[in-house]
């Protein structure tokens, strides 16, 4: 039997600690050998539950490479503006890179990045974890089964949710981009990527884009309303209070998303949520908060051939990042509610429902797009154990182009205007 794939996890936070739970439920496939993080709590929790020893922990992804090669590749989960210099670093050492998305914030770091991949002969997967979820491949499979005959339309929403918003891009690490980066990168380069999968290799030609911060401003904040949740006497009123969406839901039992988020020193429970509220970002009014990324934006696409493609980022859903989809064609249209996929075919003018099996094993199962996080880190473990890059998604190339849309996009809404990618990108 071939010996685990041995793992490096940088960034020891939510992301890093989920991927690296794949050497829990498969210990003779992979094995956690080392970990890199500043922070003490989250380091030590990741070492262990894998065990891992202590010369091979670290505070710095760059003790890392300073040492001699000691795995087969690292999983970089740090912070957005924090990819770059550990992937092209470690790439160079010769490990091969899961890369948590996005890629990087700029599309200078994401060629580096790309670049050091392919020159050091490395596997690259950026994490666009949607491709991997079996509905979406299942999507895409129909689409080159030619169900719905020549693609001439895509349709695309992504409903982040109200407090999910709240909690990453107003509250959240997501808030301001000069610490970050733009929620069209940090949120929805995953539904980009998608459009640009299903639009089957054809190129973008022309992009345009607009969006704004709507209602998290100081100018919305109630009348009474306090700079935290937790001394607020309108906070009963306001859906956006973090002691609904973290110290209520505490008190019920639940530890894990979002509220594990505010805890990273300690064990989330009354005691260190409330003291979290009282002195951390989590605790702070939506109105009170230095959050500067949009919350709603739309983007419009033309491609190769004719085929249009329109994509809307909304932060004001009930439903929490459930995308819903529409694919028109010549012979058919799909349509995709989150949860199943319809096809109504124009010939026979029939509906057919198609479901796909979900279940994972362990906590990949538990929601979000954990089952779409298995088959991510299923296929890389695969790709470096068998040393082969097709059993992954998208390599550096591709990973490339679709950061490159995203970017233009932005560009368009900054610049008010089309931007055409041909001749315009940089």
């Amino acid at each position: 039997m071939p010996s685990p794939v041995r793992v490096i996890v940088v960034g020891a936070g939510s992301r890093g600690e989920t991927y690296s739970d794949y050497a829990s439920i498969h210990p003779e496939r992979m094995q956690v050998v080392g970990i890199a993080d500043p922070r003490s709590f989250a380091r030590s929790k990741l070492q262990k539950r894998h065990k891992v020893a202590d010369e091979n922990t670290f505070d710095d992804w760059s003790c890392v490479a300073e040492r001699e090669k000691f795995a087969d590749a690292v999983f970089i989960c740090t912070p957005d503006r924090l990819h770059k210099d550990p992937a092209v670093a470690l790439a160079k050492k010769g490990y091969h890179i899961l890369l948590e998305k996005p890629m990087a914030v700029t599309l200078e770091d994401c060629r580096e990045i790309a670049e050091a991949c392919i020159q050091s002969g490395v596997i690259l997967t950026v994490c666009h974890v949607l491709r991997y979820d079996p509905v979406i491949s299942k999507i895409k499979t129909l689409i080159d089964c030619g169900v719905v005959g020549d693609v001439i339309h895509i349709q695309h929403l992504e409903p982040v949710g109200f407090y999910h918003f709240a909690h990453s891009f107003v509250r959240g690490n997501w808030r301001n981009e000069a610490e970050s980066s733009f929620a069209l990168l940090a949120k929805s380069c995953h539904d980009l990527d998608l459009i640009h999968h299903w639009a089957g290799g054809r190129r973008c030609i022309k992009v345009s884009s607009f969006g704004s911060l709507s209602h998290f401003r100081k100018e919305n904040k109630p009348r009474g309303a306090a700079n935290r949740c937790l001394d607020c006497s309108v906070e009963s009123n306001c859906p956006y209070s973090a002691k609904k969406i973290y110290l209520d839901r505490v008190k019920e039992g639940w530890v894990r998303w979002p509220v594990s988020v505010i805890c990273s020193n300690s064990v989330p429970d009354i005691e260190s949520v409330t003291e979290a509220l009282k002195t951390g970002p989590y605790g702070r009014c939506v109105y009170e908060c230095d959050n500067d990324v949009c919350s709603n934006q739309v983007v419009n696409m033309e491609f190769e051939g004719g085929l249009t493609a329109s994509f809307t980022m909304v932060a004001f859903t009930e439903e929490i990042c459930e995308r819903k989809t529409s694919i028109c064609g010549s012979r058919g249209e799909l349509s995709y509610n989150g949860k199943e996929i319809s096809v109504f075919d124009f010939l026979t003018q029939t509906s057919t429902k198609h479901t796909v099996h979900k279940n994972v094993p362990g906590a990949f199962n538990s929601g979000g797009h954990g089952v779409a996080d298995y088959h991510l880190v299923d296929a890389f473990i695969s790709a470096v154990a068998s040393e082969d890059p097709l059993l992954i998604q998208l390599g550096p190339k591709e990973t490339l182009a679709s950061h490159r849309l995203v970017f233009e996009a932005e560009r368009a809404r900054l610049e008010n205007r089309v931007v055409f990618c041909e001749t315009d990108h940089d």
